[in-house]
């Protein structure tokens, strides 16, 4: 379940995300054996029991409110003297959290993304490299929650899955054996889908960050077609030392991308926000869903629980291995250093990350592709796709960690401005490669 992202202001040095989760065991006792990192974590020091304690959480993760409250409650009966207040903002959190910071109020645990803003934030955060959840964060995860030199800063509330979904029903009344791999192919499926009356795809382009979702694949292509990574060549951008017109897969295949999917889409396009697009997905009126990731599953079925779901890299150029599903974590919970409480909140993440109960409170109660080595999939369709895909295929870059989400949301606003027309592609490109520059960097 991702959620909605929250765009830090030009000006703040502090804004958030969304929460992650965690989780506890009565058996298991990793918590008792604390070795925190610096910057105001503990260092060999035991927690009093005794002492009543309070955590408070900040977060902006509504979708989550029952799962949180499962982990709160069962940690309540591994340290009863520990009370973990947890309170969830959606629309304002990013400015609520600003004046908090402002006026030295910052909550114990907050949210920001993860990558660049990892190093945004380090001032704010416990060193948790040398702690027992660090260790058991996957590598892919744990470099996502490291900072430049190579500090982990952050710890994930899940690993995430992005992707272009579809529906397996409507491909096969369609004719559409293969799922399309190259821009050719995708032409080939919409010509097919068309002729037997079904929309080609669902889009939620009133929504900013959908729009981020859908670049990063282009970006891994451009990068590799430039034979460098992605992390290089978003530097790159943000340092202006390159352009889109250097990367036909930007200038071309994206623009045209987007273009097809609002000609061959539903209708109104800037008027349809995530619930809307997932409805028109679940209820069969496309055939594809465009932006989007694991996190929509649950709300998938929950419209029509026998939806037959396939998961697939998006169709980025004539080579099919460029097409790549996404995994990686792209949100990060933070632990504020001098937090008065910073020992026990480290307990507290050290055993979620180890025992038994929070490895598996990812995949049972949050119903989320873990962040942890040895924890069992959520009984969900997409994760299990996902790790049959990765048997033969790799992952691409989570390479919308590379940039924060200030220029993310600049981004997306500039699309939604292309699609409706008051800009053209050259005038739209003009503006993403300054808003990169601007932007992209905590720098």
């Amino acid at each position: 379940m991702m959620k909605r992202f929250f765009a830090l202001s030009a000006s703040l040095v502090l804004a958030g995300g969304l929460l992650a989760g965690c989780g506890g065991n009565n058996n298991n006792n990793a918590a008792e054996n604390n070795t925190a990192g610096n910057n105001g974590a503990a260092a060999n020091t035991a927690t009093d029991s005794s002492k009543p304690v309070t955590i408070n959480m900040f977060t902006a993760s509504p979708e989550y409110t029952d799962a949180f409250n499962a982990y709160i409650a069962e940690y309540k009966k591994v340290k009863p003297n520990v009370t973990i207040n947890l309170e969830i903002m959606q629309a304002d959190y990013n400015t609520v959290l600003k004046s908090r910071i402002a006026a030295g109020s910052t909550p114990d645990v907050f949210q920001t993304t993860a990558g660049g803003d990892i190093d945004t934030f380090a001032e704010y955060s416990a060193d948790l490299t040398n702690e027992p959840l660090a260790a058991a964060m996957t590598d892919a995860v744990r470099s996502n929650m490291s900072s430049s030199d190579g500090k982990v800063l952050g710890l994930p509330v899940k690993g995430n899955l992005f992707v272009l979904m579809y529906n397996k029903k409507l491909l096969t009344e369609a004719g559409i054996t293969e799922v399309p791999k190259t821009t050719a192919q995708m032409d080939d499926a919409i010509a097919k889908l068309e002729a037997k009356g079904i929309t080609p795809f669902a889009n939620a382009y009133k929504e900013w960050w959908v729009w981020k979702h859908i670049f990063q694949h282009f970006v891994d292509a451009a990068a590799e077609d430039a034979g460098t990574d992605a992390k290089t060549l978003v530097a790159d951008f943000i340092a202006g030392k390159t352009t889109f017109k250097d990367h036909p897969v930007l200038y071309n295949n994206f623009f045209n991308f987007i273009d097809t999917t609002v000609k061959h889409g539903t209708d109104k396009p800037l008027e349809r926000d995530s619930n809307a697009e997932v409805s028109d997905f679940a209820l069969g009126k496309a055939a594809f869903m465009t932006g989007k990731g694991a996190w929509d599953e649950e709300a998938i079925k929950k419209i029509t629980p026998d939806f037959d779901l396939g998961i697939a890299g998006y169709p980025v150029s004539d080579k099919a291995e460029q097409s790549q599903i996404i995994t990686g974590a792209d949100q990060a919970l933070r632990i504020n250093k001098d937090s008065k409480v910073v020992n026990e909140t480290i307990e507290f993440f050290n055993w979620l990350y180890t025992s038994d109960y929070g490895k598996s409170w990812f995949s049972t109660v949050a119903k989320v592709i873990p962040p942890i080595k040895d924890a069992p999939l959520p009984d969900l369709q997409m994760p299990k796709e996902m790790a049959e895909i990765l048997k033969t295929e790799k992952s691409g870059d989570l390479s919308v960690n590379y940039s924060l989400d200030t220029f993310h949301q600049k981004f997306g606003e500039l699309m939604q401005a292309y699609i409706g027309g008051s800009k053209n592609k050259d005038q739209t490109v003009k503006e993403i490669e300054q808003a990169w520059i601007q932007f992209g960097s905590a720098q």
